[in-house]
């Protein structure tokens, strides 16, 4: 295979779609290296793994000797993205931004190779338009062409409210490729319509259009919606490893897979098509499968020996094999006259309510230092240790104290 076909296949590798693919292997055939841009607004202080997807995709190129700029919209964060919404989005305070800034950059080398990465601020050069500059921005483009975008389309069909704002956000991103001189953009597949925005500012810039590359949107653990912090269906970066572990093991067989083939650096696609066709034949088990996905995450974000340790101590927990003392011990605060064991699931939150951990009991699905345990009037108080587990992949061990 052709240094070329190599990086062609690479880049390719979980992409929904390039935009456009002979002009990404003209411009690969420059032989110099590419200026790979992905904007993120700072609008949450955590990352997940569904936010890695792009990050992933970013150090390939970089793995490839590629330049990637991490864009830091503190100028677009405080305008507010519309993607996906039908309503206006609440703007950022300053202050919101550039705390939420900081979070980002702290955690993306955790991915991203610092010597290749540049991050930058679009207040960089927004910070120095004028009224006068910003008006001949939006003469670019019309509202027609701004509805042809299916939020604002639904919303004006719904005769929902659209501030004019919002018709800069796509302009203002756009204008971020032109700024910047990106040969290639990233971004999620509901970001098409302002990548396209780019492509079309740069032309009329006399730069050469940038290459479009969307990546899918990353299904949570719940296997239906996409990664999100409000749904509870993520995994964070900073998670400790052992939850990491114990939440992609969680993760379905099918969707498996798919993060395999987004998420994975240790996997080639030739590799992972082995694997399917090992599962499928009986010869590997999915959980071993996952396991290894599982281990790989952990160990990017954690460390080797961080990631080997909470597999050890999900082997302890769920398969009976090993120390559960490998597991990192939470403190839970209690009250003088202790907590019933509803309370004490939630508090460990392996429950989310105490009807629920009621109805748990009830199953005889929890367990206490590996024991079935079915006593809801038991009080449990200061100094109480163990591995509470409710079901089979779900556990904490605990250590009670005086509030």
């Amino acid at each position: 295979m052709s240094d070329l076909q190599h990086a062609l296949d690479l880049i390719a590798r979980g992409a929904d779609e390039i935009l456009k693919p002979e002009e990404l292997a003209a411009r690969l055939k420059l032989g110099r290296p590419l200026r790979v841009k992905a904007g993120f607004d700072p609008t949450a202080p955590d990352l997940h793994i569904g936010h890695t997807v792009l990050l992933n995709k970013m150090r390939q190129f970089q793995d490839l000797g590629h330049q990637v700029i991490f864009l830091i919209g503190d100028f677009t964060g405080m305008i507010g993205d519309p993607t996906g919404k039908n309503a206006t989005r609440k703007p950022l305070t300053r202050e919101d931004v550039l705390a939420n800034a900081q979070t980002y950059a702290d955690q993306v080398f955790k991915v991203l190779d610092k010597d290749r990465t540049e991050v930058r601020f679009n207040s960089e050069w927004f910070g120095q338009m004028s009224a006068a500059d910003m008006i001949r921005l939006a003469a670019q483009h019309t509202v027609a062409r701004m509805l042809e975008r299916d939020d604002f389309a639904k919303r004006y069909a719904a005769q929902q409210s659209i501030a004019i704002h919002e018709f800069l956000y796509p302009l203002v991103q756009g204008y971020d490729s032109v700024a910047l001189k990106a040969d290639v953009e990233l971004g999620g597949t509901d970001q098409k319509f302002n990548l396209l925005m780019g492509r079309g500012l740069q032309e009329s810039h006399g730069q050469p259009p940038q290459i479009v590359l969307t990546m899918p949107l990353l299904e949570g653990l719940d296997g239906v919606n996409k990664m999100s912090k409000s749904l509870g269906n993520y995994i964070g970066i900073n998670e400790p490893a052992i939850d990491i572990v114990t939440k992609a093991m969680k993760v379905g067989d099918e969707l498996m897979w798919r993060w395999y083939e987004l998420l994975s650096f240790e996997t080639s696609l030739a590799e992972l098509a082995r694997m399917k066709q090992d599962v499928a034949g009986g010869a590997l088990n999915p959980r071993d499968a996952k396991l290894r996905l599982a281990r790989e995450l952990a160990a990017r974000f954690h460390g080797a020996q961080a990631a080997d340790t909470a597999v050890a101590g999900w082997h302890a927990v769920v398969r009976g094999e090993g120390d559960t003392s490998l597991l990192p011990q939470a403190q839970i605060a209690v009250p003088a006259e202790g907590l019933r064991i509803a309370a004490l699931l939630v508090a460990a939150g392996l429950a989310a309510s105490n009807s629920e951990a009621s109805r748990k009991l009830k199953e005889r699905a929890v367990k206490i230092d590996a024991e079935v345990f079915e006593d809801p009037q038991r009080v449990f108080g200061v100094g109480f240790e163990a591995v509470l587990q409710v079901g089979k992949r779900n556990f904490a061990r605990v250590k009670l104290v005086a509030a």
